[in-house]
């Protein structure tokens, strides 16, 4: 049974993982980005790789270029 569960624990965890979408978070401007975007590609300073459901949660916007 702890087998079981252990198992299902894990395939549950992963399928979060597949689905969490990681986006470039600029934490001045509170814009989200996809990562392909040439406005996160050009962000050094305040920007952060983060889940897209954690940018929101700091209050994050999507980027009116790509979508974020």
């Amino acid at each position: 049974m702890k087998k079981l569960f252990s198992l299902v624990l894990v395939l549950f965890l992963s399928v979060n993982a597949v689905l969490a979408e990681i986006v470039m978070y600029n934490t001045k401007t509170g814009k989200i980005h996809k990562l392909s975007c040439p406005s996160a590609k050009s962000c050094t300073v305040n920007c952060i790789k983060i889940d897209k459901k954690e940018a929101k949660a700091r209050g994050g916007v999507a980027c009116k270029k790509c979508g974020g």
